[in-house]
C-alpha cells in the first residue's frame, strides 16, 4: 500500500490524486442517492387518496398505512350523506405529497342546521322552486285550490302545518304549497251573451271575474252588425252546464271580419 501511494513521478502524483476524488466522489454518491434514501425515504411522494365518502373513524387507520395524517378543518351539512363523513379535503385525491402529510377534511354534520324559512307566498311555483333549491329546501307535494290567482303560491307548510316566512326550518326540509287554480269559489249562473256587442260582452264577463276564452268571427247569418256575439260556449240556460265558476273561461262566436291588430312601431 505504501508503495501505491509514494508518487516515483509527477504522473504517477496526477493518478493518485485522480483516483483519491474519484474514490471521495463514489462514497458520496452512494451515501447521498442510496443510504440516506433506503433509511430516510428522502424526497419520496405519495399520490394523496379519495376520502370522499369515508367515515372519521376510517380515516386515521386508513391514512397511517400510507404515512398521511388528517384533520378537521370544517363541517357542513349535505343532503343524503352520511353523518360524520367526508365530503371535500385539501389537498385533493391525485395530488402528490411528503409522507407525514396532513389532510384537512370537512365531515358532514349530523343534524341539519337551521334557517329561516324564506317567503314563497304571491309568487310562482316555478319561482319558489327555484327559492327553495338555493335555501336547501326540497319542494314537496303542491295542491291545487280555487282561487283566481293561476298558478300562484297561497300557503306554505311544513309537516302538515302551516309556516311563516321567518319561522326556522332545517335545511333539507320539505315544503308543501297550496297553488290558486286560476278558477274561484263563487259559482254564478252562465250569463247570456248572444246580441251583445262584443265590448259590452268582455266588460260583463269582467265584472263577473270570468275570461273570455276563443274568439271565432264569422259571417253574421242575419246580417248582425258587425262585432255582435253570434254564439257562445257554454250556453245560458244550458241543462248541462247552468254555473260557471269565477276564472272559467267563455268561448265566442262574434258577427264580421276579425279585426286587424294594429302595427307595432
Amino acid at each position: 500500500m505504501s508503495g501505491f501511494l509514494r508518487a516515483q513521478t509527477l504522473g504517477d502524483l496526477f493518478k493518485h490524486l485522480i483516483i483519491m476524488v474519484v474514490i471521495v466522489l463514489t462514497l458520496m454518491f452512494l451515501f447521498f442517492f442510496v443510504y440516506l434514501p433506503s433509511t430516510t425515504n428522502h424526497g419520496e411522494t405519495i399520490s394523496v387518496p379519495n376520502l370522499s365518502g369515508m367515515s372519521v373513524e376510517e380515516l386515521e387507520g386508513f391514512l397511517a398505512e400510507k404515512d398521511l395524517r388528517f384533520y378537521v378543518s370544517d363541517s357542513t351539512y349535505e343532503q343524503g350523506k352520511a353523518p360524520f363523513t367526508v365530503i371535500t379535503q385539501e389537498p385533493k385525491a391525485g395530488e402528490k405529497v411528503k409522507e407525514g402529510r396532513k389532510i384537512y377534511v370537512s365531515i358532514n354534520m349530523k343534524n341539519p342546521p337551521l334557517i329561516k324559512m324564506p317567503k314563497l307566498i304571491d309568487g310562482s311555483v316555478k319561482n319558489a322552486e327555484m327559492i327553495l333549491k338555493s335555501y336547501d329546501l326540497n319542494l314537496g307535494e303542491i295542491k291545487y285550490v280555487p282561487d283566481l290567482a293561476l298558478n300562484a303560491v297561497l300557503r306554505q307548510f311544513l309537516n302538515g302545518k302551516e309556516i311563516n316566512p321567518g319561522d326556522p326550518v332545517a335545511k333539507g326540509s320539505r315544503i308543501d304549497l297550496e297553488v290558486g287554480n286560476g278558477l274561484g269559489n263563487t259559482e254564478l249562473d252562465v250569463p247570456s251573451l248572444v246580441g251583445m256587442p262584443i265590448d259590452e260582452a268582455t266588460m260583463l264577463l269582467t265584472g263577473q271575474g270570468l275570461k273570455i276564452g276563443s274568439v271565432i268571427y264569422t259571417t253574421a247569418p242575419n246580417e248582425e252588425p258587425d262585432g255582435t256575439v253570434l254564439k257562445q260556449r257554454p250556453i245560458a240556460g244550458d241543462s248541462i252546464k247552468t254555473k260557471i265558476r269565477t276564472g272559467e273561461f267563455i268561448d265566442l262566436w262574434v258577427a264580421g271580419p276579425q279585426p286587424v291588430a294594429p302595427i307595432q312601431d
